[in-house]
């Protein structure tokens, strides 16, 4: 199995680790890091759903709670709980800047509904012109 294929599949596992009692919406993800680690995550939801959390943050932050800040990839594996993902599940928009955060554009987002049957992406292809830490170097 590919790198890609075994963050797949780690992204589904971590779908069954989901808290989603309102939206029931079961989110996995798996990040890579540049020394070969994998953090994973999944969406926690809230009944006040601001302080709801998405999976890819959740991997993000446990990641750089843990001292990582160089990353490779992430997959992403997405859909109705209780069954298989039918779709590919794109990052929402805060998700893809916390990326433009700690990665470059040539980190690869993985959007998974089997470890065979995923699409990937680069930051640079699903945030064009983000703004990140290089934007503020001058000011």
């Amino acid at each position: 199995m590919t790198n890609q294929g075994l963050l797949a599949a780690k992204a589904l596992e971590m779908r069954a680790m989901s808290y989603t009692p309102y939206s029931k919406y079961n989110v996995g993800a798996a990040l890579l890091t540049k020394s070969g680690k994998i953090y994973t995550g999944c969406n926690i939801e809230n009944a006040a759903y601001t302080p709801s959390n998405c999976a890819e943050r959740t991997a993000f932050f446990k990641a750089v709670s843990e001292g990582e800040r160089e990353f490779v990839a992430i997959a992403i594996a997405g859909g109705p709980a209780g069954s298989e993902p039918s779709e590919y599940c794109p990052p929402c928009g805060v998700c893809r800047q916390v990326m433009r955060e700690f990665c470059d554009e040539k980190f690869e987002i993985i959007l998974a509904k089997t470890p065979e049957d995923y699409k990937v992406y680069t930051l640079n292809e699903i945030l064009p012109m983000g703004f990140g830490p290089t934007n503020l170097e001058n000011t």
